[in-house]
C-alpha cells in the first residue's frame, strides 16, 4: 500500500513538473512576441554612417540631418548604425570610450528617433575580432558595458547588436556573445538584442548558434551576398573576386531557386527555434551592371519580406550606395528596387 502511495506521489510530482515546463515554454513564447513585434516595426532599413568622417570631425560629416528625413520619407523604418568604438578607447585598462564617440552617436540616434526611425547600434569591429577574438574580448565586453549603461534609459526604438559578422569558431562566439549578453542585460533587462551567426553572419551557421533559451527578446541577424562572385565582383577588398567583371544576375529559375533554398533553410531554423530573423546586410557592389544589381536587390528584399524578416540594405553612403551624397540624389534603380513605387 505504501509503495502504491509513493508511486502516486511521484507521478503527481512528475505531472506538476511537466506542466511547469509547458507553462514556462508557453510564457517564453508569449514574451517572445516582443522580439517579433520589434522585428515587424524594424521592417525596411539601411546601414548608415559606416565610413563617414563624422566620427573624427562633425564639421566634415557627409551625412546631414536632412538625410534622416529623406530616409524616412522614402519609406524606410530603421537605420543600422555602424559603430567602431575600439579606436575610441582612451588607452586605460578599462578601455574607456572617449566622450567624442558618444557625442557623435547621440547626434545620430537623436536624428534617427526624431524622424521616427528605429536605431540599431551595430558593434562593427569584425576585422579586429577576427584577427584576435580572445584578445579583443575584454575590450568588447568593457565597451558594451559602457554603451549599455549610457543608453539604458532609451525606449525600445533603440536596439543593440552585439557584434557584426563575428568571424570566429562558433563555440568561441557562443561563449563571447553570452558574456556580452549577461553584461548588457544587467543594465538593459528589456532591451531587444540582435545576435548573429559567424563567418559573415552566414545562414549556414544558424545551426551552430546557441542562444539563452529563457530570453525570447532576441532577433537573430543573418547577412546575404550570394552569389558572391556577382555581388562582390570588382570589389578591391575581396581577394577572390576583385578581378571579376561582367557577371550578371537575370533572375533565372536556377538563380531564384538558389536564393529560395538558402532562405528556406533560415526560415525553417527560425520556425523550429521560435526566433525572428533580420537580414542585416545585403547588396551588390557598383562594378556589376545596374540592371542586374536592381533585379537582385529587389528579389532579395521581397523574398525576405515574404518570410516575415526585417532587412537593412548595405549601405546609404560609401560603397554599394543607395544615396549619392556628392550629387545629392538617390540612386533611383536601387531605391526603387528596395522600396517599389
Amino acid at each position: 500500500m505504501k509503495n502504491n502511495i509513493n508511486q502516486i506521489n511521484c507521478l503527481l510530482i512528475f505531472l506538476v513538473l511537466l506542466l511547469g515546463v509547458r507553462y514556462a515554454n508557453a510564457q517564453n513564447k508569449t514574451n517572445g512576441q516582443t522580439a517579433f513585434e520589434q522585428n515587424k516595426k524594424m521592417g525596411r532599413g539601411v546601414n548608415i554612417i559606416g565610413y563617414d568622417p563624422i566620427w573624427n570631425d562633425m564639421d566634415k560629416a557627409r551625412m546631414k540631418s536632412k538625410h534622416f528625413k529623406q530616409i524616412k520619407e522614402a519609406g524606410f523604418n530603421h537605420v543600422r548604425i555602424k559603430i567602431s568604438p575600439f579606436r575610441f578607447a582612451q588607452g586605460d585598462t578599462g578601455y574607456t570610450i572617449k566622450p567624442s564617440f558618444f557625442k557623435t552617436l547621440d547626434w545620430i540616434i537623436k536624428h534617427s528617433l526624431d524622424n521616427k526611425l528605429m536605431a540599431i547600434i551595430d558593434f562593427h569591429e569584425h576585422g579586429a575580432m577576427e584577427k584576435d577574438p580572445t584578445g579583443t574580448k575584454p575590450m568588447l565586453l568593457a565597451q558594451w558595458k559602457q554603451i549599455a549603461e549610457y543608453y539604458k534609459n532609451y525606449g525600445n526604438e533603440v536596439v543593440f547588436e552585439i557584434a557584426n559578422e563575428p568571424n570566429m569558431d562558433p563555440k568561441l562566439w557562443n561563449t563571447i556573445h553570452q558574456e556580452a549578453y549577461q553584461i548588457i542585460r544587467k543594465s538593459n533587462p528589456s532591451r531587444t538584442l540582435l545576435i548573429g551567426t559567424v563567418y559573415g553572419n552566414q545562414i549556414q551557421y544558424l545551426k551552430d548558434l546557441v542562444l539563452p533559451e529563457q530570453d525570447r527578446n532576441i532577433i537573430v541577424a543573418i547577412h546575404y551576398y550570394s552569389p558572391i562572385q556577382f555581388t562582390h565582383q570588382g570589389a578591391p577588398w575581396s581577394v577572390k573576386n576583385k578581378n571579376l567583371s561582367g557577371i550578371t544576375w537575370t533572375k533565372t529559375e536556377d538563380q531564384q531557386k538558389a536564393v529560395q533554398k538558402d532562405f528556406d533553410f533560415a526560415a525553417n531554423w527560425a520556425k523550429e527555434h521560435y526566433r525572428p530573423l533580420t537580414l542585416g546586410e545585403f547588396g551588390a557592389y557598383e562594378k556589376a551592371d545596374i540592371a542586374s544589381r536592381a533585379l537582385w536587390t529587389d528579389y532579395i528584399a521581397r523574398q525576405a519580406e515574404l518570410r516575415g524578416w526585417s532587412w537593412s540594405y548595405w549601405q546609404f553612403d560609401s560603397d554599394f550606395i543607395l544615396y549619392d551624397i556628392d550629387e545629392d540624389k538617390w540612386v533611383d534603380q536601387i531605391k526603387n528596387a528596395l522600396i517599389p513605387q
